[in-house]
Formats: structure tokens, sequence, C-alpha cells
């Protein structure tokens, strides 16, 4: 059913985590708009568990610890995949004339000098967040830097090496106990997260580095005069710790556990996990092979029978068992990608989907794997971004980017452009994709990667790889 690997006597993150909880019942009904645990998105529905059955409102994560009204749940919402969307914060904005907290100069304006004294000023002011879901990161460039800011073409007028503006999406606030890397740079990570070697899993150095995300969350984006208390830090970093995401129902193809799938949060909670497990590059402390299959979740509806039927259902989950094979088994040939062609001196690593999204059943690299695919490359600018000239200081080799990525808290000029891969699980509601919301669909993100890579997928083979994404 899961990955069953023995792993000594480390057993799960799931079971130190979530074991005390009992998790949440498995709701075999359908779902229930009255379910304060399920909200509806465009696929279906999507589900989060906790220990206690419960979404614990009165945790510091609800509550403004700054001076402007924020919380973490401003940018962190329960429908949206405990993140934000561009129609939930246009809804937001109609509501309130662009007043609500989420729409703060600090960081939601395209500029913090940015005009915010009419309706009209803010919608434009709020742009980013109102198209993409995008929130302005401000960093200066790193000090002894390999490289320079030689040019800055920045639609606000603000960008300088003082401070560069990166427009990031809001990472889920769930899921959280199988990351290997906080923020889309990896920043907040704490310590470079290792593989248990014994019995037990220490999760020191995650929470170390979720306390610290946390604490300049509240400095920052809340702007808060000083850091609240470690009591409450600690309150903030166990509640989202304990939260598990996954889509529970399909539109289409019904409940997502059912006739032997494992889609869901109540099953997602027993996935065993360790750092470095399936590592595609041979890191797994168990001394185990990468396993290409990686997701199967939906091998009990791999029916050949079942695209001829006239069910509807059955239809649809022959569908997503189809897109969880393609996800394993079709052939990429992984060329230029930095942080892992160079890394294992492969012009041309023959792989799969898998290859960078290799956590079993879960879809991140269960090691820090930040690599450049390209999002952030001047030939995928749009307007609305700025675009930045660095150049080696060594070499005087320039590279335009929108945003630097890992290189603006290494320095290194082989990191920039270089990301995390986001976990996969609970897709469905979090449009738009990508660190920038470049991509506004599931469809526009498979587009990518087949353009990118040159796979030549035909129109049922996209399809049916969405109908998989969307079910995660």
């Amino acid at each position: 059913m899961f990955n069953h690997r023995t792993f000594r006597s480390a057993a799960t993150v799931t079971v130190l985590l979530l074991a005390a909880a009992g998790a949440t019942q498995a709701q075999q009904a359908a779902p229930s708009r009255s379910d304060a645990l399920t909200t509806a998105d465009v696929s279906g529905w999507l589900q989060t568990s906790t220990p206690s059955g419960r979404i614990d409102r009165n945790n510091p994560f609800f509550q403004s610890l700054g001076s402007n009204g924020r919380s973490c749940n401003s940018c962190h919402r329960q429908a949206e995949g405990w993140t934000i969307t561009p129609d939930e914060l246009r809804q937001r904005f109609a509501r309130s004339d662009g007043l609500d907290p989420v729409f703060a100069l600090v960081d939601g304006a395209v500029s913090p000098r940015a005009d915010v004294s009419t309706v009209y000023a803010r919608r434009s002011a709020y742009a980013m967040l109102l198209n993409r879901g995008l929130v302005r990161v401000g960093m200066p460039m790193p000090a002894n830097a390999e490289f320079r800011l030689s040019a800055v073409d920045d639609p606000y007028g603000y960008a300088s090496a003082r401070e560069l503006s990166l427009f990031r999406r809001p990472l889920p606030a769930t899921n959280l106990v199988w990351l290997t890397a906080v923020m889309w740079d990896g920043r907040e990570t704490f310590a470079p997260f290792k593989p248990p070697m014994d019995a037990g899993i220490d999760l020191q150095d995650l929470r170390s580095s979720l306390a610290s995300q946390a604490r300049d969350a509240v400095l920052g984006h809340e702007q808060a005069a000083s850091a609240p208390d470690e009591a409450t830090i600690g309150r903030i970093v166990e509640f989202e710790l304990h939260m598990v995401t996954a889509q529970v129902d399909d539109y289409r193809a019904g409940r997502l556990n059912e006739d032997d799938a494992m889609g869901g949060p109540d099953i997602l909670t027993q996935q065993r996990f360790w750092v470095g497990i399936n590592d595609t590059l041979g890191n797994d402390p168990t001394g185990d092979a990468f396993d290409a299959r990686v997701m199967r979740l939906f091998d009990g509806w791999s029916d050949a029978a079942a695209p001829f039927r006239r069910d509807p259902r059955s239809r649809a989950r022959a569908a997503i068992a189809r897109g969880e094979q393609l996800f394993d088994t079709m052939p990429i040939a992984i060329r230029g990608v930095a942080g892992l062609n160079d890394v294992t001196g492969k012009p041309v690593i023959h792989g799969s989907c898998g290859s960078c999204h290799n956590a079993p059943n879960i879809g991140n690299h269960s090691m820090a794997l930040p690599v450049d695919i390209g999002i952030a490359a001047a030939s995928r600018r749009t307007p609305d971004m700025p675009l930045y000239t660095l150049t080696n200081n060594a070499t005087g080799q320039s590279v335009q980017t929108t945003d630097p990525g890992l290189a603006m808290r290494t320095g290194k000029w082989a990191d920039i452009g270089k990301f995390k891969g986001p976990i996969l699980r609970g897709l469905a509601a979090r449009a738009p994709y990508f660190h920038n919301g470049s991509a506004a669909t599931l469809r526009d993100v498979v587009d990518f990667y087949d353009t990118r890579f040159q796979i030549r997928m035909n129109a049922q083979q996209k399809s049916d790889l969405v109908a998989f994404l969307s079910a995660l």
C-alpha cells in the first residue's frame, strides 16, 4: 500500500506527530458543506486532517500579532489550500475597497511607495496580489556576492541593489512535516535537514526553521514592534506541523479513497517518510535505489476496461490512474537544469516527473534540491515583472532574471534562478503555480514542462496528467 521499505526503527514522521491524534477519522460519506475540515475547489473537495478533527481558530496563527491587522491566516487560507489565490483576494478587495489587512504596503503592493489613497489607486498598487497572488519580498543584494547588479528594469520604479523586489507566491502552511527546505529559496531553513540514522526521528531542525519563519513573518508581514514570546511561536509551529491537506473528492471521479484508491488526507497521514527517502541522486540513508514509481495512490483504478464503459465516474477514475502512470513512467530527457545536470555531470538525465518530485505519494524532493528549470528566465518575463541584469565579477558574463532565487541567499553565481519544488498534495485549490504564479492552471503547468523538455505529449496525455494532479 505505502512505501514498505524498513528503516530500522525510524518508523515514520507521521507516527511521531500524528499517532497520538488518531488522526481525523476517515469520513466515508460524501463531503458536506457543513464539514469545517472540507472546502470546495475547482476540482472537487479539499480536506484538512488535524489531530482534534477541527481547526483550532483560537491558535495564534489566526491572531493579529503585529501593527497592521494581519495574521498568518491573512495569507494562508484553508479554502485556498492554506495559501492565497487571486480569486479570493479579489473578493476581499471588493468587500473592503482594498482595505483588508492583506493589502498592506509593506509587501502587498508593487512598491512600498505606491499610491493607495483611493480605491482606484489601490487596485493598481495591489495588482500583483490581485492578478497572481504574489507578495513582494524585498531583499538587498547579498554581501560579497560573486555577481553584481548591473541593470534594473522595474516597472514600478523602486528596485535597486539596496532592495530588489521579488514577487513570490506564499507557500502552503500545511503538510509541513514533509518539508526539507523552508521558503522557496530555503532562507528560513535553520540547518540542513539530516536523514535519521537511528531509532526515532528528530524534527528539531524543522521546528527551529518553522519557528524562525513564523517569527520573521510576524516582524515583517505583520509589522510587529517585537517578536512574540517563544510559547506563542511554538503554538503556531505545532498547529502547522499537525495539519495534513489533500484532495478528498473529485467532481467526476467521486471519493478519492474508494475502490482501493488511496487519496485524501487520512491516508496521507500514514505515509512513510524520512529525509532522503527515495532520493534520485542516491542519498537515501537506507541505501535503497531510487524507485521511479513515486506515486501509487490510484493503482487500484487502473482498469483497462474503464475507458470503454458508459459510466462517467469509471472513465474519470481511469483518467486519473493513467495520469498517475504518466507521472511515474513518461520519459523525460532532463537537460539544462542547474542543480541537477551540472551536479551529476550528465548533460542529459533520462528521468520522469518523479526525478524531481521523488518523495513517495507526497511529491516534493526528499532532500533539499533547489534547481533552475527556467521559470525566472528573461525569456519568460511578463511586463508586470522587474528584470534584473546580473554580471559575474570574475568572468564578466551577464544573465537576466526576474528573480535570482537561491543566489540572493548564498551569493553564488551558480545558484541564480534556483528554487525548491513544493509539495504536490492539495494542488487543485491553490492556483496559480510556480514561485511567480506564471502558470494560471494545472494545464499551463503541464504545457510548460511539455515545452521545456520537449516531451511531445498528446492532448489525451495532458488531460490525464491534469486529472491526476487535480486529484492530489
